[in-house]
This record gives structure tokens, sequence and C-alpha cells, in this order.
């Protein structure tokens, strides 16, 4: 299967100024690695401390042109590989998924929900908000329609009260770090298409690094073998979010590395 790369290089909702940096990184290993020219979307800014009702407005542009470019690479019948700063770029993708792929579910591996809504939110960080809004929980201006039960959430280990009150009301299946393993995704996915969604806070602290490092996650290698065991031809598409290029512990290389070595059993996939 032919693939395709988008590589987001608008601020959404970014606070930290080091996931534009790392979006850019990772897509440019994913171009070589899969020998494909990235579609840049956006133009780099500095990351401000900003509620929703600021950040959302101010990535309008940038989450159309994502929405778009996901549109035309899906029309084109490849299998659309995406690089973004946060999570909150799936405002725009993931309502496309749920128009073209209706059948597909989609695995959020994400050490956080991402479930909550402007009524629940304590933080008021729009990433925070995505998956909420996709399944029509709140209106983001940027479309909804997926189905909650065909959610996964893949490694979740710190959720809101409220949030997790609304993920069980909505259906959205939750594995902890010690239940995402891969019979249990397997079970989930069956013989439906399957759409990825990967925040890189997931992992353990300490091998790519993360604004927002929540620890007892889950191991590079776990990962993998989540992915090894999802069926041949399955994935009909893979995001890539939230690497804080410019940690100094952790080397910009070795997690490049990383992340390809983890990507590259969706290839398969």
């Amino acid at each position: 299967m032919e693939h395709s790369l988008i590589v987001s290089q608008g601020r959404v909702a970014d606070r930290t100024g080091g996931a534009l940096v790392g979006a850019r990184l990772a897509g440019d290993a994913l171009s070589a690695l899969l020998g494909v020219k990235a579609q840049v979307v956006g133009t780099p800014s500095a990351p401000v401390e900003d509620d929703w009702t600021e950040s959302l407005p101010a990535a309008a542009d940038t989450l159309r042109e994502l929405r778009s470019a996901l549109a035309t690479a899906l029309d084109a019948g490849t299998v659309p590989v995406l690089a973004t700063s946060t999570c909150a770029a799936s405002l725009a993708t993931l309502p496309e998924v749920a128009a073209r792929c209706p059948d597909a579910v989609v695995l959020w591996v994400d050490a956080h929900g991402d479930f909550n809504t402007p009524d629940t939110t304590d933080s008021g960080y729009l990433g925070g908000m995505v998956l909420a809004a996709a399944c029509g929980l709140w209106d983001s201006g940027h479309g909804a329609g997926l189905d909650p039960t065909r959610v996964a959430l893949v490694g979740a280990r710190d959720i809101d009260p409220a949030e997790r009150e609304l993920l069980s009301a909505a259906g959205v299946r939750v594995l902890s770090p010690a239940a995402s393993n891969p019979d249990a995704v397997r079970t989930f996915v069956g013989d439906r298409p399957v759409w990825i969604h990967v925040d890189w806070d997931v992992l353990e602290p300490g091998y790519i690094p993360a604004a927002y490092r929540v620890p007892d996650g889950l191991l590079p290698h776990q990962v993998a073998a989540i992915f090894a065991a999802l069926p041949a031809g399955a994935v009909r598409g893979v995001e890539l979010a939230e690497f804080e290029a410019g940690e100094p512990d952790i080397p910009e290389r070795l997690s490049v590395e990383l992340i390809l070595e983890t990507f590259q059993h969706l290839i398969r996939a």
C-alpha cells in the first residue's frame, strides 16, 4: 500500500516550543523511510499558554488545511501518515476519518483520555478535549461523527474523574497500561479497519520526550508488539503527535530512531 505524509507545522494549542520541532524531525525521518515527500501544513509560531477559547480560533486555518490535506490523501487511495505537534490537530483529522471510513475503529494510544469538554476541563487545554469533540460531545466547529463505541484508549492512565464518567457513558473502551496488550487490542479491532493515533506520552518517561509526562507507562517494545499484532492491511492511517524535541536528557537522534522502529511495525500492517 502506498503512503502519503503530512507534517503539521502550524501552532494548534502548543503550550511548549518543542512539539513543532519534533513534528518536523519525525516528518523528515518518515519521509526518508517511506520514500515520499511530505506535504507541510502551516507555519510555526511561538507557543502560548492560552485557553481553548483562544487557541481554537487561532488554529482554524491550520486545522482546515490539515483536513483538506487528509481528504486529498484518502482520495488518492494512500495510507496517510501524519506528524503533528499536539493532539489537538486531530480536531481536523478525526471527523474526516469518521466521514470517509465509518467502519474503522480508532486506537487512541495516549496516557490521557482527551475526553474533557468545555464544561469539565480544569486546565482549559484544547488538546485535552479533542476526542470528545470528534465524538460529538461539544462543537469545535471542525466536525464530529466519530462513534465513541468504536474508540479504544490504549495505555491510558491519567484521566480526570468527570472525564472518566463521560468515557464510560459514551462507551469508549479504556485499556490501562496493564490491560494494553496485543491480544486485548487485536480482540477490540477484530477484522475492522483501524485508524491509529499515538501521543508519545503513552510511553514510560525517558524514551521519547513529551510535554506531559505520566509515570507507569508502556514500554516501546509493548507498543511495537501491539502494532505488530494488527491484521495485515488493516491500518487506514497513522497520526504521531507530541514528540517534544529539545529535551536535554534525551538526544533527539535516539528519539527519532525509536519513533521509526516503533512505526515500522505498522508498515507491514
